[in-house]
């Protein structure tokens, strides 16, 4: 039990450091002037009986190494809004015309975001590594007991 205990926490605490690890290296990537061409909110929908989301698309164009790029990420993993007033606000943020500054990635420059990812898995991994801890603790006290 202990050791089960222990393998699942040390999977989500890796799966934690695997998403970590992604968002810091969004850290590193190069900010860049970009400009706004256009900001709207498409709804979206998976399945037809499914509820309508609302996808944020924000289309900016930015110069890397002499040469005119463009981009619709604003995350380096976007995902639809299931709230109509927080899409809005978020595409207020960004009008046509605006300068913004958008991070480009430089071992692929063709993908910019405009947000880095969050940190937030880095200070989240201590949840899992309690099971770990408590989990190798109760397979060494059952390994005690045995001899």
């Amino acid at each position: 039990m202990g050791l089960s205990l222990a393998c699942c926490g040390a999977l989500f605490a890796a799966l934690l450091g695997v998403a970590w690890q992604k968002a810091e290296q969004t850290h590193r990537w190069t900010p860049t002037p970009a400009r706004v061409l256009s900001s709207v909110i498409k709804p979206v929908q998976a399945t037809p009986n499914s509820p309508t989301k609302f996808e944020v698309a924000i289309r900016y164009e930015y110069l890397w190494q002499g040469e005119t790029k463009i981009s619709e990420r604003i995350r380096r993993i976007n995902s639809p809004k299931a709230d109509l007033e927080l899409a809005e606000s978020l595409r207020e943020q960004y009008t046509k015309g605006q300068t913004i500054t958008c991070y480009v990635n430089p071992a692929d420059p063709a993908f910019a975001i405009l947000k880095k990812d969050s940190r937030a898995p880095l200070y989240a991994m201590w949840f899992p590594l309690l099971f770990v801890v408590g989990g190798l603790r109760m397979a060494w006290a059952a390994l005690r007991r045995k001899v």
